[in-house]
């Protein structure tokens, strides 16, 4: 298994610090959960049907004519390398590691490629695949440009994949809209924004034969009664989404001046999380969990991804570890 944020019970054996006494900064996910309905009865009892009112609050969110509900992005990610021939796929890295793995796994061979290398090796692959804005640098690959080297690969058959996980809170960067195209596959996850992880729920939008061909690979009620009916609510829920648009927005930014303000200039971000490249990323990952505070640790390159902190204590709860850590390391 690849290493993934959010593990807080390993922290807790590992660290010794009760589970109620940890800030876990460790995931990209909103600290606000959006209100959960009632969910009644007959969604545990009954087996899931699609189209219960899911679908079309999905496709009215994503402004989508069709859409896949899959049991979170990441149940697509590990499903879609199998949807093809073995081929040459490139993954604009770093990003998120599942890619890579579920590609290769599946027999492909991987290309990791950064930004300034995909126009020499466009050509030359069969798929590409990358995460917009990026997890974990945030970086942030325009409409135009995407839309191009689709264009590019679906001349000779090939596939765009673009995991749009980080998208919701901006959405007019989003390719979403021409998902219909040949070629053309993204990946939302609800997860993130509605910081409701455990719900485990996502969307693929594509052309309909390939999400015909996903939704038989993944086979029948992959995604539950009581996850579809409160992914349906929070999908209505056009005030709270605005709401978290902006508390989201204002939160990464204090985040960010938090960190410079700590003599740690971030690298990059967006609206869920801030990241910082940093030679001791380790030592400080670890200086923070000691003192109960859970950050992610990239090693290559050497890096941290902070999550939003939730609140005014939280802030300054970080504010006050990493002080700490700049006057023993001046």
């Amino acid at each position: 298994m690849l290493e993934h944020g959010g593990r807080l019970l390993r922290a807790v054996r590992e660290y010794g610090i009760a589970r109620q006494d940890w800030l876990d900064l460790s995931s990209g996910i909103a600290p606000w959960s959006f209100p959960i309905p009632e969910v009644p009865a007959q969604a545990w009892a009954r087996l899931p049907e699609v189209e219960d009112g899911l679908e079309q609050a999905a496709r009215s969110y994503y402004d989508v004519a069709q859409l896949l509900a899959v049991a979170g992005s990441q149940a697509a990610i590990q499903a879609l390398p199998q949807l093809r021939p073995r081929g040459r796929v490139g993954v604009l890295w770093p990003c998120y590691a599942e890619h890579t793995q579920a590609w290769r796994q599946a027999g492909h061979r991987l290309l990791e490629l950064d930004e300034t290398q995909v126009e020499d090796a466009l050509d030359s692959l069969d798929v590409l695949v990358l995460v917009n804005p990026n997890n974990p640098t945030g970086r942030c690959v325009s409409r135009e440009q995407l839309l191009d080297w689709h264009a590019r690969l679906a001349r000779r058959g090939g596939w765009l994949v673009v995991d749009e996980a980080f998208m919701d809170n901006t959405p007019a960067l989003s390719v979403v809209d021409q998902a219909g195209r040949a070629g053309l596959i993204v990946l939302r996850s609800f997860g993130k924004f509605f910081g409701l992880a455990g719900v485990r729920l996502g969307f693929v939008m594509a052309e309909a034969p390939l999400l015909q061909a996903l939704a038989h690979a993944l086979g029948p009620w992959t995604v539950s009664g009581p996850a579809r009916i409160v992914g349906q609510a929070c999908l209505d829920d056009v005030e709270q989404q605005r709401a978290q648009i902006e508390r989201c927005a204002q939160a990464s930014a204090r985040l960010a001046t938090l960190l410079e303000g700590c003599a740690l200039p971030v690298s990059g971000g967006c609206d869920l999380f801030q990241y910082l490249r940093h030679p001791c990323a380790a030592q400080l990952q670890d200086f923070l969990a000691r003192r109960g505070i859970l950050v992610r640790l990239f090693e290559t390159p050497s890096a941290l991804r902070f999550g939003l902190p939730a609140d005014a204590a939280d802030e300054q709860r970080l504010r006050q570890a990493l002080q700490a850590y700049h006057k023993e390391s001046a």
